[in-house]
């Protein structure tokens, strides 16, 4: 599901061609400085967006930091990482990302020994159709060029240079070798995801979102949380990638960044899309979209299903708000290989992170905690056949257990408040 602009704010125009002297010349502001850098585009006469009021304030520091950590990634020739994706080959084409198409490609690394080796990496190519795709490039090196977390892509380097053809702007990252979540989670046929490994994903995304939102100095909101941004390793742990979209939080006070409505539909929070006020509490909407998606299985929007059941959040509001049906949604490729409390759980947790109030939603930091209780509990042995019965008779029973407590029970009444809304 491709990234949308929701309103615009005047066109979009070719930059003209320009060296590599630094990335931060790029600004439709002019000049060197990052803090002009951030202000282009269709943001750039918001007062509110967060780019920080003035000098020594964590938003510039940050920004510095980010300049003078431009010097520590790699800068590659046009003509290496042509090289390196066989001349951006199709058949090493990855997939499309936020402003460009993804290829994988091979670099040449010094070893310590002094022999070198090849190592597989992910090249960005911008497509070159306006100013939008330049500023999500610049973006990219911002965030991903000053943050650290093992739950984040990590960028290694980065082209910018004159071509005959314009501009040549990449980014070279880590290369992800399981793909998208996206395409594990919508995949039709085996193999299956099972429900440990979708877990695992889950935590790993939110302890990478509570990082932006918790853990620095300043507060990024990711603005586009969603399964086709979520990349896998060797061995399914997920990092975030693409921060095209990346804006800094509020501060001095601000309660919202006020910016463009961008995103994409079935993900964005409804008053973000409504109003353009934009805070961390965006992003915990959309997790809380993902969670959905992790459980049943079905995409945020799916035109290819019936009417009644193209937006996930609608579909699932009877059922996750009756006990009795709750296992009507859960994915049916998992074959009740899930332990059922733990899928009650999960649900919850996404059912706290779509209220209508954004500031009613949890922390990301209060969802790591809750997804290390649902990933503590044990899948049940076997052929499934205890989770195979999760239906109206099973549930009855769970009800009427007298060993079962009002902690139990409240997983269910979650689901009665808060409504979800309509995106």
């Amino acid at each position: 599901m491709k990234c949308i602009r929701f309103s615009h704010s005047g066109g979009d125009k070719r930059p003209e061609a320009r060296s590599r002297k630094s990335i931060w010349n790029l600004s439709s502001s002019g000049g060197s400085n990052p803090d002009n850098a951030r202000r282009s585009g269709s943001e750039a006469n918001s007062q509110t967006d967060a780019s920080g009021s003035g000098q020594g304030s964590p938003a510039s520091n940050f920004l510095l930091s980010s300049s003078m950590r431009q010097n520590e990634l790699k800068v590659f020739s046009f003509a290496e990482l042509k090289a390196a994706t066989r001349n951006f080959h199709r058949t090493h084409w990855l997939g499309e990302g936020g402003f460009g198409c993804v290829y994988k490609g091979f670099i040449k690394v010094n070893r310590t020994d002094g022999t070198e080796s090849k190592v597989e990496v992910a090249v960005k190519q911008l497509n070159g159709k306006g100013l939008q795709g330049h500023k999500e490039w610049l973006s990219e090196i911002r965030y991903l060029g000053v943050v650290d977390d093992p739950n984040l892509v990590k960028l290694i380097g980065y082209c910018l240079e004159d071509d005959p053809r314009g501009v040549q702007m990449l980014l070279v990252y880590e290369f992800m070798p399981k793909g998208s979540l996206e395409g594990h989670l919508f995949r039709r046929g085996p193999p299956v995801l099972p429900w440990e490994a979708r877990v695992k994903i889950a935590l790993g995304t939110a302890r990478g979102l509570a990082y932006l939102h918790e853990e620095l100095q300043i507060q990024i909101i990711y603005r586009d949380f969603k399964t086709s941004n979520i990349l896998l390793d060797d061995s399914f742990g997920p990092k975030l990638s693409d921060f095209g979209l990346a804006r800094l939080g509020p501060e001095g006070g601000d309660s919202h960044v006020t910016t463009a409505v961008v995103g994409t539909v079935g993900y964005a929070a409804p008053e973000y899309v409504h109003t353009g006020h934009l805070t961390a509490k965006s992003d915990v909407w959309s997790f809380g979209v993902v969670l959905l998606e992790l459980l049943t299985g079905r995409k945020a929007l799916d035109k290819n299903r019936p009417k009644n059941e193209q937006r996930l959040l609608e579909w699932v509001k009877p059922y996750i708000s009756t006990s009795r049906k709750f296992h009507l949604i859960m994915d049916p490729s998992l074959e009740g290989h899930y332990p059922l409390q733990a899928a009650q759980k999960m649900a919850s947790l996404a059912a706290s992170c779509l209220t209508r109030q954004p500031k009613a939603r949890p922390k990301m930091s209060e969802l790591v905690e809750g997804l290390k209780q649902v990933l503590a509990i044990p899948v049940p042995d076997g052929d499934g056949t205890e989770c195979k019965e999760n239906t109206p008779q099973k549930l009855e029973k769970f009800h009427s257990d007298p060993g079962v407590t009002r902690e139990k029970l409240s997983v269910w009444k979650m689901f009665t408040v808060p409504k979800l809304v309509k995106t």
